[in-house]
């Protein structure tokens, strides 16, 4: 969805940074009703998406040769929030628990984390949209949400965060992903390097100037690019405020922005893959590059990193 989720791109269109690298760029919006990346990706109607890790496991599984060249968040924000009458904060609480899912990526981390503790996969699944509300109506036990974004909206109607409504992050409860994979094909990684590598100039731009200037793509998600979705402007700032610092790997602080972790994909990732049933996995570097993200950073003021 267009919202400051994606701030990166918005400060890399309102300023230009794309085209300064020499390549021009068309951004469609997804969500919970649109065709799957990998879809997009296979039928050449994309050249590049942001994917989930087991979803993208799946679609190369089926054949699909594409591979994973950056993630724009290190720490995923996706986790569980439960209240107080029905704390949810490890993965047991998972059990016979009703979850409130807005869409099957969030439903596969359920299971993914039920499996990574051993635990059968025995939970109710049942359908909810973007907002929190079902959550505090009782429809359900717990939500699958973002620390950034439903924990907001929670707190600016009083609750208060760990006494009214508890967040447990998947990464601190046993299922470790990152958030916002960018994935292409293999034939478009071969054939227009160079592109990918402009475009990932002008991607780690837009999110070293967001986090200098953090005010400019909440306005620009609520004004131009989610301009038809109802953004809350405090609701956003805040949100950007909180996403900041998980586009850095905590105990890496010189790696740049976007680059992949070669050890967190073949440790913990490749742990929940595996409890998730995807047993054949490949070499690690047959699914992602690790090197253009810092071909991209070689060409970039050191402040950018």
């Amino acid at each position: 969805m267009p919202n400051v989720e994606y701030a990166g791109e918005w400060v890399a269109f309102d300023q230009h940074l794309f085209e300064r690298q020499g390549v021009l760029v068309e951004w469609f919006p997804g969500g919970p009703n649109a065709l799957a990346t990998s879809i997009m990706l296979a039928a050449g109607e994309a050249e590049l998406g942001y994917v989930s890790w087991l979803p993208f496991l799946e679609a190369v599984a089926r054949g699909n040769d594409q591979m994973l060249i950056a993630a724009v968040f290190p720490r995923n924000a996706l986790g569980i929030i439960s209240l107080a009458r029905h704390p949810v904060t490890r993965a047991s609480d998972l059990l016979d628990a009703r979850i409130l899912t807005p869409g099957p990526p969030e439903a596969i981390a359920v299971n993914a984390t039920l499996a990574m503790a051993g635990l059968p996969q025995r939970w109710t699944q049942l359908a909810a949209g973007f907002s929190p509300q079902p959550l505090l109506d009782g429809d359900g036990d717990a939500y699958i949400g973002f620390d950034t974004n439903q924990t907001l909206i929670l707190e600016r109607q009083g609750l208060v965060k760990n006494r009214d409504f508890f967040f447990s992050a998947f990464d601190d409860i046993g299922f470790r992903s990152y958030a916002a994979l960018l994935a292409t094909t293999r034939e478009m990684l071969v054939h227009r390097r160079q592109d990918l590598i402009a475009y990932l100039r002008g991607l780690m731009t837009g999110w070293a100037l967001n986090a200098r200037q953090p005010t400019l793509a909440p306005r620009l998600a609520v004004e131009r690019y989610g301009a038809d979705l109802g953004l809350d402007p405090a609701q956003q700032l805040g949100q950007n405020l909180m996403q900041i610092p998980l586009t850095r790997y905590p105990d890496h602080p010189g790696r740049p922005r976007l680059a992949l972790d070669r050890a967190l994909m073949e440790g913990p990732m490749y742990a929940g893959a595996r409890a998730a049933g995807h047993k054949a996995l490949p070499p690690v570097d047959r699914l992602a590059d690790f090197s253009i993200v810092y071909e991209a950073a070689a060409g970039l003021p050191r402040e950018y990193l």
